[in-house]
């Protein structure tokens, strides 16, 4: 799905950039040039970027256990 209209930054280019090593949103940001036109993507984009990050997070609990 578009993320960003402005840019044409879907969600999976948010999770590939994060699978390739993307750490922060701000990182995402600069990365993607994400919210930088009119803004209105920042929003969702950081729900994809904090879903995706969470699914990093139990992925870690399992591999720990």
């Amino acid at each position: 799905m578009y993320v960003c209209l402005c840019k044409g930054i879907t969600d999976t280019q948010i999770r590939e950039a994060m699978d390739n090593g993307t750490n922060s949103f701000r990182e995402l940001r600069r990365e993607l040039d994400l919210a930088s036109q009119c803004g209105k993507c920042g929003s969702l984009a950081r729900s994809v970027f904090d879903a995706h990050l969470s699914n990093y997070d139990e992925s870690l609990c399992y591999a720990v256990a």
